[in-house]
């Protein structure tokens, strides 16, 4: 299908304590132009020295990103950025995919991660190899070492005090947009994995009560680090809700003569691979 954002690129933000290269998986099966940018902090961009907040960290990003709209795609951290941004920058926004993100955290979930950020400040490298037990335990995939080993590398290359700085804005920044979230209009799609203990589905859920007509999709057997072990199914995903939120050049062209729509039929999906039957749910605000 020919679309009027047919180069509109993907925008890809990781999450806290990783960097741009979380997302090479997922460019290599996304047809169609990506930018992954370094947050704040983070990879090749300068440390944090002192505390920042959700608005400073999205307005960092919107400067780097490409110029026009573009297809926002945010990673736990960087999913709240994301929604920072689709919610005061509307016209830079197309589509909004949020990835493992939390949302509205109850007390006790809040008091969770509160925890995990003195940890920090207590013990950074202990911290880390905690985080990779939540996110890769040993013996669940053939692929865990490695996984283990790959984002190892990368969390322990953080400045300590900069990534406590960033993860203090992870620990908060869900309750300051909350109020936000509800004059979101771009096309949302919220998925995280069945077995995430601190992007819950529940939390995808409350995205999809807050954003009007957000799709929730929870993938069954995942935890946290979907674009490592999941990436087929996030470009899938992310490429659906690009397609579905297109507009077409030519109507005609859409609906030629053979097509089952224009036969008064529904559209074939031919996508028979592993990840077809991730669980999806549309918000009906």
């Amino acid at each position: 299908m020919m679309a009027e954002d047919a180069g509109t690129p993907v925008v890809l933000l990781h999450g806290v304590g990783l960097d741009r290269t979380v997302w090479a998986r997922v460019e290599d099966r996304l047809d169609r132009p990506t930018v992954a940018l370094d947050l704040p902090g983070h990879g090749s961009q300068p440390p944090l020295t002192e505390a920042t907040t959700l608005e400073d960290m999205a307005g960092d990003i919107a400067a780097r990103m490409p110029a026009g709209p573009v297809h926002l795609v945010g990673f736990s951290l960087g999913s709240l950025i994301a929604q920072q941004l689709a919610a005061t920058l509307p016209g830079r926004v197309r589509t909004l995919t949020c990835v493992s993100s939390v949302a509205a955290r109850t007390d006790d979930e809040a008091a969770a991660v509160r925890a995990r950020l003195d940890g920090a400040y207590e013990d950074f490298t202990g911290s880390m190899e905690r985080a990779l037990d939540r996110w890769f335990p040993a013996g669940e995939s053939p692929e865990t070492t490695d996984w283990r080993e790959e984002t190892r590398t990368v969390l322990l290359a953080n400045d300590p005090d900069s990534y406590r700085h960033a993860y203090a804005v992870f620990a908060t920044g869900d309750r300051a947009i909350a109020p936000r979230l509800p004059a979101i209009t771009a096309p949302t799609l919220a998925i995280t994995g069945e077995r995430d203990p601190g992007s819950t589905p529940d939390m995808s859920r409350r995205l999809g009560a807050l954003i009007t007509g957000a799709e929730v999709v929870i993938i069954p057997g995942a935890r946290h680090m979907l674009p490592v072990t999941h990436p087929e199914t996030l470009a899938r995903r992310v490429g659906a809700l690009i397609d579905d939120s297109a507009v077409p050049t030519d109507l005609d062209a859409v609906l030629d003569d053979d097509s089952p729509v224009a036969q008064g039929g529904s559209p074939v999906d031919h996508d028979h691979t592993a990840v077809a039957h991730d669980h999806s749910e549309r918000s009906q605000r």
